[in-house]
């Protein structure tokens, strides 16, 4: 069993041959801007592996994570820009610093007060610039999603928050209704529905955070359900000799909910 410092080492060695003059012409041709779409995928594929709680996946899927960003961070030392222990020296001095409540000798008292000791750490002793809003602290990089989830965030931090979840779902109610009224107009107005529909989906994605759902995984799991039960009427159809068709729906709906009362059995044995 080779110790944490040896193994990574190998890594290091391995991704150093990959990109040297004779070695492999993919990686070779790859640049941190190549690479940002993959990053974002594994790690998507690493939230997966994580909801279905399989250590080895979950082991793979984080090995592909360091791969990419001992990867980029090669890249960063070949132009001689930055060296892969930099970036590795960086972090854990930064971790030291912003928890003095571990490694020194301040107190905190719960997670709330830890993380106000952090912020304050980056203006104080990092000395970034205080932000003119805590809306400017969310990257506007992020996914829209994920953006509205950490929006609302900070927000709530402040207090400008619901009460209870009550108020959430009145407010969906509410942005239902509007939605509803668009589609009443005379002539739709395309402009004004796809705000009243993004207006929708903030608040849903609200009554997330407020139920301490992480909205991101929500989806991703509704998304492998319905590609699963998609699956399953795909093949029954195959099975009947019918075609995948509007005109087919009826039949469509009817395996639909067989392969819902599949998954019921399942979870009951």
């Amino acid at each position: 069993m080779k110790t944490e410092s040896q193994a990574f080492k190998g890594l290091y060695d391995i991704v150093a041959r990959l990109r040297a003059p004779d070695g492999c012409p993919w990686d070779r041709e790859q640049t941190p801007s190549t690479l940002r779409g993959d990053l974002i995928e594994e790690t998507y594929e690493c939230v997966e592996a994580i909801d279905e709680q399989k250590p080895e996946h979950i082991k793979e899927e984080l090995g592909d994570i360091f791969l990419l960003a001992t990867m980029i961070s090669y890249m960063h030392e070949q132009e001689g820009l930055f060296s892969v222990s930099d970036v590795l020296e960086t972090l854990a001095e930064k971790l030291v610093r912003r928890h003095p409540h571990v490694f020194g000798d301040t107190k905190v008292n719960g997670s709330g007060e830890a993380l106000q000791n952090w912020a304050k750490i980056k203006i104080e002793q990092e000395g970034r610039a205080p932000k003119d809003s805590a809306m400017d602290e969310v990257s506007k990089a992020l996914p829209p999603l994920e953006r509205a989830y950490k929006l609302q965030k900070k927000a709530a931090k402040l207090g400008f928050d619901w009460d209870t979840p009550d108020g959430v779902l009145a407010k969906i109610q509410e942005e239902i209704t509007e939605v509803q009224d668009e589609f009443g107009a005379e002539r739709i107005d395309c402009p004004a529905l796809e705000a009243e529909l993004g207006d929708l989906l903030f608040t849903v994605i609200n009554l997330c955070r407020f139920m301490k759902v992480d909205p991101s995984a929500a989806l991703h799991r509704a998304n492998i359900k319905f590609a699963r039960r998609f699956t399953y009427v795909e093949k029954r159809m195959k099975e009947t000799m019918r075609e995948m068709k509007k005109g087919n729906r009826a039949v469509m709906e009817t395996f639909w909910q067989e392969a819902k009362e599949d998954e019921r059995g399942r979870e009951t044995q």
